[in-house]
């Protein structure tokens, strides 16, 4: 605590707003987000690694907080303050971090799979960013930030060799899908009955019922990524591959409707079932963006605008572009076989059709 006390001392206005919204980018919605970019836009593998070891390391946080009953430093030193815009995502018990665990998995898993040294750079600082974050703005202890930080980067390093090679991954993918399933069982069962929830007068309430709503969102979560990886196996198929323009708008469109379904079906489902309401929300997230919008991307592969493809050549050209050029996360896309092998004519310069004639006269 003492060096929350510290941390206390020097906040202002200024850095408030900054790490306000950095602490964002280890929650719910910056984790759809970096992993359906991956899945849709660039190596469908690696949003399998993405997915999964977030996936497995929130359902092991979730448990490690109900197992652990730490409350939050707030709680514990009701003359501690926090920085009020924070205490809305600091529902859940202290132990571990559950926003460090998120950034330090979903960063982790980009810095694990991609050869850009200054994509590495990034990642390992925006993840070191949002940990700090959760201390500066109070809600966690550097104890916290720790074990929710490493239990992710064990879950990762347990999990890369497998993510490597796609001969390894779909022998052994199926496994990861039913074991965390099981997993995630194991856990809704132990949180819905054997966790009582307590008077909601007393402190833990809110921490007890956080660990509730995510036991039913982990649930609907894995039993969605079942239907995904059975489908896209053997039906779908998707090839992430498309114009980078394209790619702009399938992401756009495709997280758009992820998002709606994700806030628009929360009130209808959860007036009807409770916090059960949570299973088929995020089961429907999940369908969504792995088993309906992907049977679109074939579309977005043959979509062409010549001015924009001629754009991303000369982009890619320049010392800017050749940063993301050649790595994994930018595939470079292809031009129609026609643009390759057809000569275009013209009426003026060397190969002219002027001069063609002229040398046949």
């Amino acid at each position: 605590m003492q060096f929350l006390y510290w941390l206390e001392k020097i906040r202002n206005p200024v850095f408030d707003f900054i790490f306000s919204a950095i602490t964002h980018l280890g929650d719910e919605t910056a984790f759809l987000t970096v992993a359906i970019l991956i899945f849709w836009c660039i190596n469908k593998r690696h949003g399998y690694f993405v997915l999964t070891s977030g996936l497995f390391g929130t359902v092991l946080n979730q448990a490690m907080k109900l197992l652990c009953k730490i409350p939050r430093p707030f709680v514990r030193d009701t003359s501690f303050t926090i920085v009020e815009s924070a205490r809305e995502g600091a529902g859940g018990y202290s132990f571990p971090s559950g926003h460090s665990q998120n950034a330090a998995s979903t960063f982790g898993a980009i810095f694990l799979t991609t050869k850009k040294l200054w994509l590495k750079i990034t990642c390992g600082v925006i993840a070191g960013l949002v940990m700090f974050s959760r201390m500066y703005l109070g809600v966690h202890t550097p104890w916290d930030v720790i074990a929710g930080a490493s239990s992710a980067i064990v879950i990762l390093l347990l999990l890369e060799d497998v993510f490597k090679k796609e001969e390894l991954f779909n022998k052994v993918m199926p496994f990861f899908v039913g074991g965390l399933f099981l997993l995630t069982v194991g856990y809704f069962v132990y949180a819905m009955f054997f966790v009582e929830l307590p008077a909601e007068t007393l402190n833990n309430y809110d921490a007890v019922l956080s660990g509730k709503k995510n036991a039913c969102t982990l649930l609907g979560c894995s039993i969605g990524l079942i239907l995904v990886y059975v489908l896209d196996r053997f039906v779908i198929k998707f090839d992430t591959k498309a114009p980078w323009y394209a790619q702009i708008i399938k992401l756009a469109v495709g997280l758009a409707v992820v998002l709606l379904i994700q806030n628009l079906l929360r009130s209808p489902f959860e007036s009807l079932m409770g916090v059960y309401g949570r299973i088929p929300r995020y089961f429907l997230m999940v369908a969504f963006a792995g088993a309906v919008w992907p049977l679109t991307f074939k579309y977005f592969a043959k979509m062409r605008i010549p001015a924009l493809d001629r754009l991303g050549r000369k982009v890619a050209a320049t010392r800017f572009g050749k940063l993301f050029v050649g790595d994994e996360y930018t595939e470079r896309e292809e031009l129609p076989a026609a643009s390759k092998t057809e000569e275009v004519p013209t009426y003026f310069g060397k190969n002219s059709i002027l001069k063609k004639n002229k040398k046949k006269r």
